[in-house]
C-alpha cells in the first residue's frame, strides 16, 4: 500500500454533493484527512481535485486557478437558482427561435474578456458571516455586489453540426464551451447570454473538464478508487504532491537545506529572479516535495510556509 499522501481527480457523479465525494473516499481509503480543492454543485458532474494526507495542506495554493466546463444552456425560462434544479421564474418568452449564428456569436462575445458578474442567491458565497443559499431557502433576498471575473474563451459546441437544439416543447438547447477564471458562475453566463438574446435561460447541465492543470482525462470514478484500492494500484492514480502546485517554480535543496526547511528555517538562494513574495516548491534530491517556501526578493532567502515534513 502506497503512504496515502497525494491527489485523486474524481469525475463526481451527478446528484451528490462535493462533501458527499469527499466522505464516500474517506470511507474508501480508510483516511481520516482528505478534502477538496473547490465544490461543484450538487447535479453537476467532473472534475473534482481530492487532496489526501499531506495534500490538505497545499489547498490554498489551488484555490484561484483556472477552469473549464461544458454546458448545455437551456432557452425558453429562467430559474430562480440559475439552473435546472429550480423553480421556473416568469420572465421574457421565447417569440423567436430562429437565431442565427451572428446573433449568438455577437451575444457571447458581449461575454468574453473581463467582466462583472453578480453572484448568484443560490450560491456558498457569503454575505455578513451567512451563505447566501441559505437565506434564499428561507425567501430572502439581499443586495450582491457585482465581482469581476474573466472568461477566457466563450464558445459554440455543435454536436452534430447543430447549433441550436429545438426540445420540441418551447425550449431551445445550446452546447458551449466556457473557460473561466476562478469565481466564475457558469449559471450566472447562462443567464447572462438569454438576456442578450431576449431570452430567459438557465443552465440544463454543467461538466467540468479542467481546473488548473487537472483534465478529465486524468479522472476516474469512486467506483473506480474502490477498485484500484482492492487491486493495490493506487499508486497508479494517486499523483504525488508537488502535481499540485505545477505552476510553481520549484528548487533543488541539498541535504543540509532539507534538514533547515524541514525545522521551517530559511535557505538562502542566488542566481534566481522570482517576484518577492511568490511560492516557491522546495524539493530534494529525489524530487520529493519538502516545503512551500516563500521568497524574499531583498534577502534573497526561501522561508517555508508550508512544511510538509511529519505533517
Amino acid at each position: 500500500m502506497i503512504a496515502m499522501d497525494g491527489v485523486l481527480i474524481i469525475d463526481k457523479p451527478a446528484g451528490v454533493t462535493s462533501h458527499d465525494v469527499v466522505a464516500r473516499t474517506r470511507r474508501i481509503l480508510r483516511e481520516r484527512r482528505i478534502g477538496h480543492a473547490g465544490t461543484l454543485d450538487p447535479f453537476a458532474t467532473g472534475v473534482l481535485v481530492i487532496l489526501v494526507g499531506k495534500a490538505t495542506r497545499l489547498a490554498q495554493f489551488l484555490s484561484g486557478v483556472d477552469k473549464e466546463y461544458e454546458a448545455i444552456i437551456r432557452l425558453g425560462y429562467s430559474t430562480d437558482t440559475g439552473d435546472r434544479t429550480g423553480a421556473p421564474v416568469a420572465g421574457p418568452a421565447s417569440e423567436s427561435h430562429n437565431w442565427t449564428e451572428e446573433e449568438i456569436e455577437a451575444a457571447m462575445q458581449t461575454l468574453r474578456g473581463g467582466i462583472d458578474q453578480t453572484p448568484p442567491m443560490y450560491s456558498a458565497k457569503k454575505v455578513q458571516g451567512k451563505k447566501l443559499y441559505e437565506l434564499a431557502r428561507r425567501g430572502e433576498t439581499v443586495e450582491r455586489k457585482p465581482v469581476p471575473v474573466c472568461i477566457h474563451a466563450f464558445e459554440a459546441i455543435k454536436p452534430g453540426g447543430q447549433l441550436i437544439k429545438d426540445n420540441l416543447d418551447g425550449t431551445f438547447d445550446f452546447h458551449a464551451r466556457v473557460s473561466c477564471s476562478s469565481g466564475t458562475y457558469v449559471r450566472t453566463l447562462a443567464e447572462d447570454f438569454g438576456k442578450r438574446l431576449y431570452v430567459g435561460a438557465h443552465l440544463a447541465e454543467l461538466r467540468r473538464t479542467r481546473v488548473g492543470d487537472f483534465e478529465i482525462t486524468q479522472a476516474i470514478t469512486l467506483d473506480q478508487l474502490q477498485l484500484h484500492l482492492g487491486e493495490e494500484s493506487l499508486g497508479s492514480v494517486m499523483l504525488p504532491l508537488s502535481a499540485a502546485l505545477s505552476r510553481l517554480p520549484f528548487l533543488h535543496l541539498s541535504a543540509d537545506e532539507v534538514r533547515r526547511a524541514n525545522h521551517g528555517r530559511e535557505v538562502i538562494v542566488t542566481g534566481y529572479d522570482w517576484a518577492d513574495g511568490e511560492h516557491v516548491k522546495m524539493c530534494d534530491a529525489q524530487e520529493q516535495l519538502i516545503a512551500i517556501g516563500q521568497y524574499d526578493a531583498v534577502a534573497k532567502i526561501l522561508h517555508p510556509r508550508v512544511v510538509l515534513a511529519g505533517s
